[in-house]
């Protein structure tokens, strides 16, 4: 518990960070810098796929050489550097390489990260370890969030000075990592060779992880729903503000729906999760007042906190011990790597059919992979 809760602060403070600009990128892209909703695509679909790319390659090397604290350290780093290039930006391509190192970053520490987590707790308690490091991580988010809405309404304060306040919690986030304690290999499992092979997989897991992968072919950039609420006229105090809003319901959610998977198992909260994502796309498509918003980003915190942490345990439940980054670091992977297609799909959706066609798209790909997840599942849920 206690690497955990140490973990949860550095994922806090790095959320503080990294949220403070997120919810501000889309408008700075397209408002202050010119660029295009096709840009935002590449820009997002570029830096989590690439980075993505590095998330089963840092768990099999943290499982192979058994330092999985190393992979973490250097992972959050990448985090402030990236936001330093945010607060040096001239045109869109020095936040396509800032966003590039902290997606980057997060591909490093990612897997690594919930391996220790994974080894930390209790076999039948992996449910609420997961939720409470995702609640910790997304409370994170909603103060900074709170402190971007503050900063922007309360001061007028410009990006740039924002950008360079998120440094502060990124390097803080960085000391707490220095405490977290490794657990040393048993010795069956250091004699234990690590050899990753995709047809020595379990089944489930095989599915899942394919499935993972189709599903995130139809999920674009959260930046689109802020763009999606800038076009139907919101500000950017009231866009911080629905952001604020699905950051807060997944905090509130991820630690008790973590805890209720323990008990009742992964698919029926996965199935809800995916369904609750493909009703509020379907919603931003449909919608066209501002007032609605608000539901339909308390439904997009719903499908979240359903899902995030809820997945990770499951791979956690089917992986062999010995490989918990590799598999994680695989998921994550599969997943980011279908967000670069489905964020430039987005974009050219966006331009070419007009600012719903994305939204009707995801809407039918989350309501398919709802049903779909429910027939993958139903043999093999744990």
């Amino acid at each position: 518990m206690f690497n955990i809760i140490l973990l949860g602060i550095t994922s806090l403070l790095t959320d503080i960070s990294s949220e403070m600009v997120y919810p501000l990128l889309p408008i700075y892209l397209v408002n202050r810098l010119g660029a295009s909703p096709v840009i935002l695509g590449f820009i997002e679909g570029i830096a989590e796929s690439l980075a993505s790319l590095t998330k089963v390659f840092s768990g099999y090397l943290s499982d192979k050489i058994r330092a999985r604290k190393l992979f973490a350290l250097f992972g959050y780093a990448g985090s402030a550097i990236g936001k330093f290039f945010l607060y040096i930006s001239m045109n869109w391509w020095f936040v396509f390489f800032g966003r590039v190192i902290d997606r980057f970053g997060k591909g490093i520490r990612t897997a690594p990260r919930d391996a220790i987590i994974a080894q930390s707790s209790k076999e039948s308690k992996k449910g609420a370890a997961f939720g409470l490091h995702r609640a910790m991580d997304t409370f994170g988010a909603v103060l900074g969030v709170f402190i971007a809405y503050f900063l922007v309404t309360r001061y007028s304060g410009n990006f740039k000075d924002i950008f360079l306040f998120s440094l502060i919690p990124a390097s803080l986030g960085i000391v707490f990592l220095f405490f977290v304690r490794e657990r040393k290999s048993s010795r069956e499992t250091i004699q234990q060779k690590i050899k990753f092979r995709w047809g020595a997989l379990d089944r489930r897991l095989k599915l899942f992880l394919v499935f993972s992968f189709i599903f995130a072919l139809g999920n674009s950039s959260n930046h689109f729903l802020l763009l999606r609420a800038k076009n139907l006229g919101g500000s950017l105090s009231l866009i911080i503000l629905f952001y604020l809003v699905y950051n807060s319901i997944y905090a509130l959610l991820a630690y008790p729906i973590g805890w209720l998977s323990d008990k009742i198992g992964r698919k029926i909260l996965l199935v809800f999760g995916y369904l609750f994502y493909g009703l509020v796309y379907l919603g931003f498509a449909i919608n066209n007042s501002l007032d609605n918003l608000w539901f339909l980003f308390t439904l997009y915190g719903l499908y979240i906190g359903f899902t995030e942490g809820i997945e990770k345990a499951l791979v956690a439940d089917i992986a062999p011990r010995h490989l918990y980054a590799t598999a994680l670091g695989m998921h994550a992977t599969l997943v980011g790597i279908g967000l670069f297609p489905a964020s430039l799909l987005a974009g050219f959706l966006w331009k070419f059919f007009g600012p719903q066609a994305p939204f009707y798209f995801g809407g039918i790909m989350g309501i398919m992979a709802s049903i779909g997840l429910g027939f993958i599942l139903a043999p093999y849920a744990p």
